[in-house]
């Protein structure tokens, strides 16, 4: 309740968003989960943080649909890390998911541009 409304924004966005700018960063080619993190924030200019507590439940639920697999390798740092790569499936859903984003945001444009 204590949240401030422009946190709020950002984190009512990102629930609605999350799958498709996950499918979108592995879209890039494998990554860990840091560094989807790190893409997500890079692409969008410090505007979207994705906190780890639902990063890594999104990943499962899309692994769990056939939209991505994961696999262990090593990091930059040497370390096991679990990479997860777009299936052929994940990236018709990231069609999908785009698409309807596209509808979606020109209709609010449309909404808030009314005068």
């Amino acid at each position: 309740m204590g949240e401030k409304p422009k946190e709020m924004r950002k984190k009512d966005l990102l629930q609605g968003t999350l799958d498709m700018l996950i499918l979108k960063a592995l879209a890039q080619g494998p990554m860990h989960g840091y560094s989807v993190v790190r893409w997500i924030h890079e692409k969008t200019e410090d505007v979207l943080r994705v906190e780890e507590g639902s990063l890594y439940p999104a990943l499962h639920r899309l692994e769990e649909r056939g939209w991505v697999n994961s696999e262990w390798g090593p990091s930059e740092n040497n370390r096991q890390a679990k990479y997860y790569k777009l299936t052929r499936a994940g990236r018709k859903q990231l069609q999908v998911e785009s698409e309807s984003w596209e509808r979606l945001s020109a209709a609010v444009s449309r909404i808030v541009q009314t005068t």
